[in-house]
């Protein structure tokens, strides 16, 4: 297999010279970085999610675990073991991450990394903004066997800012008074008349009895908040929250936020309109690095539990564009799905504040602006047009246009849309300056937040109602939205299912009928539930628990593999195992299911087989459909040891006497070394002696107990040990003196 080609790490301001350099970092300066490793095979993932994407597939929506993503696809023990190796060779500090992570965390000073990297962290002045920033002067070159996939936290060139604007600012950018900014929030129920989360609920789903009940939402952030703020939200419109809200540092930085030093705006409308939209969540869980894309993201694709619907209100411009995508499309195969808010920029531009990224990238829904008007307070959808500044366009990161844009009806000369690259945005919902806001232990405010980092939130928290009704069909989560929707919205379902907003322009472009460059396909309604959820059908599907066994040389492990079934399946699925090496047998008892049910599967390594990871895919057939799991088996050697036992294990022994146990020493693993022996417990006036005094590998010794005519009368216990470098071994015998 080809290795895999390392992102670029070098900004295009440095290399072509826009970006002037004024010094170095301090060499004793701290740092801390994330070794990303790379995907164990980049086109077989690839292939995996058009399968399981694909309606007409028997694996479609059989989506991974964590560990099953690992064991398939991500990085080897070896390359993770190696990569830990590397940094703690090099004086760097192990800080966190794992396998399933795909990256170490480590730390140390700026000179430390720069040997280990072979890169000098220089400071440039900023060709745009008014500020220095540090990056390294060429590409890293670690010694590694392999290729790493990416260096993340090397520059501070693009520092991440959350995409809500005040009304303020947006007059100022457009040249008008606040005043004279239009908002529809007159019909809203929070504070003068401005728009709550539960009123987005109200417009985009309805009345109906789902709330998110059993679901995780997670939210990606930069910075951490004050949980205060939403009490006070809550307090203010008289409501009550009674969904757990966790705050998860993935690296160490700190998921408080004191205004003024922090602003927890962002966060905080994050948090509201994610609960407005589900307010029965399981958990809502704000996964907060201040430094680190990379720390987020893969905690989200291996927290337990899994966030299966995550919003992303931010905005920034890595090094190089496809530095996530291993984890985006990590997400998709594990049944996740991101949304990041498309920006409030209007036309999507290379650089600055209209910079795209992430929401054009391919692996994610991209949620653009509207201007909403709805019937009342807690009322439903009246109408919609485009916002202004929602942004969208065609990517700036040279993308190419996903396989479900370029379906028919999609892309057309009226959208204005590029057949060759990625377009967006995918979705949109209310962005206007029309909530009401409690941030930063502050005065809450009413109509003059807005940006499409509102409709982020809203649409994670509709798609939990979504994943929460296929629980129900006992169906896999939704997972990656965009191929099933653009399949279903070019195939006529379109109309029940969205609010198509026809008018509105945003920069270059306009909304129009279908989809277009400003609001994608539109907002959604109550439709879209029935439409993605749908009745359940017949089927099954296979997991495994535990899904990773461990058997030593010449022993035997098991799983239990269960079938679950939707639709009233209920037809034998015979079981079979393939990829296992040679020397391991595997089993199942019974070898096939009915319906619902578990089998045993066994697992007998012989012992010749290697040491190693060995991962079996589990394969169940029913008629023509078949669907696997993995079991991944990790063979270890047996280490050399060795037992010690006594015959007899009991002397009764008169005061002037002396008896004798034979202690015998029993290798296993092919140990030959020295047993030296020794006895504790025997008492006073007790004498206890060896012949020989040790043992070489297999054999026995003559433990010779002599007692004293003054000894205590009575019962003890004698424990004889057995030493052997560092491995020590006991038994005992029980003396009783009379």
């Amino acid at each position: 297999m080809a290795q895999n080609v390392m992102t670029h790490h070098v900004r295009t301001a440095v290399r072509n010279g826009d970006a002037r350099p004024v010094g170095r970092l301090p060499q004793a300066q701290m740092m801390q970085i994330d070794l990303v490793l790379p995907v164990r095979d980049p086109q077989g993932l690839k292939t995996f999610l058009a399968d399981v994407y694909n309606p007409k597939s028997p694996n479609y929506r059989q989506f991974l675990t964590p560990q099953q993503f690992t064991a398939r696809f991500g990085p080897t023990q070896a390359q993770y073991d190696e990569a830990v190796r590397f940094a703690r060779n090099n004086g760097l500090r192990v800080m966190g991450g794992s396998r399933d992570q795909m990256l170490v965390q480590v730390k140390g000073t700026v000179g430390t990394i720069e040997t280990a990297l072979h890169v000098n962290m220089t400071t440039y002045r900023h060709p745009t903004e008014d500020r220095t920033f540090f990056a390294p002067d060429r590409e890293p070159t670690p010694n590694l066997s392999f290729n790493l996939w990416h260096v993340s936290g090397l520059d501070n060139y693009s520092i991440p800012r959350p995409l809500v604007v005040k009304r303020d600012e947006f007059a100022a950018r457009h040249g008008v008074y606040p005043e004279m900014v239009v908002n529809h929030a007159t019909t809203g129920s929070g504070p003068s008349a401005s728009f709550l989360g539960s009123d987005m609920r109200a417009a985009y789903y309805g009345g109906g009895s789902l709330t998110g009940a059993g679901q995780h939402v997670g939210l990606f952030e930069f910075l951490g908040t004050n949980l205060a703020d939403v009490t006070t939200y809550y307090t203010n419109v008289h409501q009550t929250n009674s969904v757990p809200i966790n705050l998860i540092s993935v690296d160490g930085s700190s998921t408080s936020c004191t205004y003024p030093a922090c602003d927890d705006t962002e966060q905080t409308l994050d948090i509201t309109q994610a609960l407005g939209m589900a307010p029965g969540l399981a958990s809502l869980d704000v996964y907060v690095s201040t430094t680190s894309d990379t720390a987020i993201i893969a905690a989200m694709t291996t927290h337990n539990p899994l966030p299966t619907t995550i919003g992303c209100s931010w905005g920034w411009s890595p090094v190089d564009p496809s530095s996530l995508d291993p984890y985006f499309q990590k997400m998709a195969a594990q049944g996740q799905n991101f949304f990041a808010a498309s920006g409030d920029s209007s036309t999507w531009k290379r650089t600055g504040s209209a910079a795209p990224w992430p929401a054009d990238d391919p692996n994610v829904v991209s949620v653009g602006g509207t201007d909403l008007v709805t019937s009342g307070a807690g009322g439903p959808w009246s109408s919609e047009t485009a916002w202004v500044d929602s942004g969208g366009g065609i990517t700036t990161n040279s993308f190419a246009i996903p396989s479900w844009q370029k379906l028919s009806g999609v892309i057309n000369s009226t959208n204005k849309g590029s057949t060759t690259l990625r377009n967006g945005p995918d979705v949109s919902a209310n962005a206007n300056f029309t909530f009401y806001v409690c941030a930063d232990r502050q005065a809450c405010t009413a109509n003059s937040y807005g940006g499409t980092s509102f409709a982020a939130p809203m649409w994670a928290g509709y798609i939990a109602l979504v994943n929460q009704q296929l629980a129900a069909n006992s169906q896999p989560t939704i997972g990656f939205l965009n191929p099933t929707l653009y399949q279903q919205n070019v195939s006529g379902q379109y109309a029940a299912d969205f609010h198509d907003i026809t008018s509105g322009t945003s920069g270059s472009y306009s909304a129009v009928t279908g989809y277009d460059l400003v609001t994608g396909w539109g907002s959604p309604n109550s439709g879209l539930i029935a439409a993605l959820t749908g009745p359940a059908q017949a089927g099954f599907s296979l997991s495994a628990s535990p899904s990773s066994v461990s058997v030593q040389q010449g022993h035997a492990g098991s799983s239990t593999i269960t079938s679950s079934v939707t639709g009233g399946f209920n037809t034998a699925v015979a079981l079979s195992a393939s990829g296992q090496p040679s020397g391991v047998t595997v089993g199942f008892s019974p070898t096939s299911i009915t319906g619902a049910g578990s089998s045993t599967m066994t697992l007998t390594v012989g012992s010749s087989v290697a040491a190693g990871s060995y991962p079996i895919t589990v394969t169940g057939t029913a008629g023509s459909t078949v669907h696997t799991t993995t079991v991944t088996l990790t063979v270890t050697g047996v280490n050399p040891s060795y037992s010690l036992s006594a015959s007899p294990t009991a002397l009764t022994i008169t005061r002037s006497s002396a008896k004798s146990s034979t202690i015998t020493v029993t290798p296993s693993g092919g140990f030959s070394g020295a047993v030296s022996l020794s006895a504790s417990g025997q008492g006073s006036r007790v004498t206890v002696s060896f012949s020989p005094s040790s043992v070489t590998g297999s054999g026995s010794s003559t433990m010779n107990v002599t007692v004293n005519r003054r000894a205590t009368t009575g019962t003890r216990t004698i424990t004889i040990t057995g030493t052997s470098g560092s491995t020590t071994k006991t038994t005992t015998v029980t003396l009783t003196v009379q």
